[in-house]
């Protein structure tokens, strides 16, 4: 999918503006791949990267550098769990939040 510049422009401007925005997107994507959707997970993720961090200071942050973390999330990429549950935790840190897993019956 082919996003346009106001697009993208009006994400980084809600995610700049609204913390529950941020985190909603962070969720979103853990919640998308916790339930076998990694394309979407990967998807939301990368525009919560883009909108908040950017992919240099996620790698100063993960010490992955930003062209690996950028192919981490492209289309095609297949991140390790570690460095997948890496950067979530960092994340998560840099959002002041901590998500929990709760089973449902």
């Amino acid at each position: 999918m082919v996003n346009t510049r106001a697009f993208r422009q009006t994400i980084q401007e809600r995610a700049l503006q609204d913390p529950l925005f941020r985190e909603g997107l962070l969720k979103e994507s853990i919640e998308a791949m916790l339930y076998g959707d990694i394309s979407t997970g990967k998807s939301l993720l990368r525009t919560y990267i883009k909108a908040t961090i950017g992919f240099e200071e996620l790698g100063k942050m993960t010490s992955i550098p930003p062209k690996s973390l950028m192919r981490i999330f492209s289309d095609r990429g297949n991140p390790t769990a570690k460095n997948l549950f890496g950067i979530i935790h960092s994340l998560q840190q840099k959002e002041g939040v901590k998500f929990q897993i709760q089973t449902l019956r």
